[in-house]
């Protein structure tokens, strides 16, 4: 998600992105009435799947590979994507909180939970009904290419002799509250770090190579390509445990507790029965079954955390409290 300032306010009033919100549910209010008119609610005919972003993000890959494992495994008789980008996901999570359609799949995450706490949303996690956490996927600590650092500690070293003049970029909230949780385990003032916000892993890349930033916490997918060619050095993975393949170690490894993950979940509008949920829920299971979710979890280096029920209700809970309090942390 994009943001503007260095440390951006933790509270910034949902009246700066309402006009956005009234236009975008006025479009997709549209849409889903005609699926209505065209289609029953049941799971297995008629499937739409919420990407809460615009083509091409992290959120639009994974609803995309979902559609794809439910297609090829004639799982369900029809199955659409549906972008709805804007306010870091909470435009569509707005949205889903709205609809009473037991044929809807959002997928949500960290990213969300950042979202609300940042803009001070009216729409919550919460307020939607938690499906199945799927996957996550990890950041990676990056530098450029000719960057004076090989290692982390290098790159801490230098980072708390001179906190602003290490200036740090990423893609969106979720890196900057990476790097806020590594400044935390490196007795680094977040507030007093220099953080340049990119909208996306394109703008972060190339903030680093015109040495507009020194350092960057990114997508694994997003970055580590620029490693693999040549242009960035890769410092650690913010991992419980190395990639398979990948030489990257963690930074736990390295003596720097931070565990925050990028972890998505399905979500599914609030209301539903009981039977709604449960139907919900073994699509979920069997569509990550299937060899095509199987390869894409391998090629877009993910790892499966399946996670249901009210296990995955105090997941979201503590993980919405902790993100909250980085967030206060980037204030102090």
């Amino acid at each position: 998600m994009g943001e503007s300032g260095t440390a951006p306010p933790r509270r910034r009033g949902w009246q700066a992105v309402v006009g956005v919100l009234a236009a975008a549910i006025t479009l997709v209010a549209a849409f889903f009435s005609i699926q209505s008119a065209s289609g029953g609610d049941d799971v297995r005919s008629n499937m739409t799947l919420i990407a809460p972003a615009a083509s091409g993000g992290g959120w639009d890959t994974f609803q995309r590979e979902q559609q794809q494992a439910m297609r090829a495994n004639s799982l369900v008789n029809n199955v659409q994507v549906v972008n709805i980008p804007g306010a870091g996901g909470t435009i569509a999570l707005g949205k889903l909180s709205t609809m009473d359609a037991p044929n809807t799949l959002m997928v949500g995450g960290t990213g969300h939970i950042a979202a609300q706490i940042q803009f001070d949303t009216p729409a919550k996690i919460d307020q939607v009904t938690p499906i199945a956490r799927v996957v996550e996927e990890y950041d990676i600590i990056t530098v450029p290419a000719d960057a004076p650092y090989d290692t982390l500690d290098q790159l801490v070293e230098a980072w708390r002799a001179d906190p602003q003049g290490i200036a740090w970029t990423g893609g969106g909230s979720f890196d900057q509250l990476v790097m806020t949780e590594l400044a935390l385990t490196a007795d680094v003032a977040p507030s007093q770090t220099t953080w340049i916000p990119s909208d996306g892993g394109g703008e972060a890349i190339q903030a680093m190579l015109n040495d507009t930033a020194q350092a960057s916490t990114g997508g694994f997918a997003d970055m580590y390509p620029q490693v693999e060619a040549g242009r960035l050095k890769v410092l650690g993975i913010a991992a419980p445990e190395r990639l398979p393949g990948v030489d990257i170690p963690t930074l736990t490894e390295q003596g720097y507790d931070v565990t925050l993950t990028n972890w998505r979940a399905m979500f599914a509008p609030p209301g539903l029965s009981e039977e709604e949920i449960a139907a919900l829920r073994e699509l979920v299971d069997e569509s990550v079954a299937t060899p095509e979710w199987q390869a894409a979890v391998e090629r877009n280096n993910w790892k499966s955390v399946p996670l249901e029920g009210p296990e995955l209700e105090q997941f979201v809970a503590e993980e919405t409290e902790r993100i909250d309090q980085l967030f206060k942390e980037m204030e102090q």
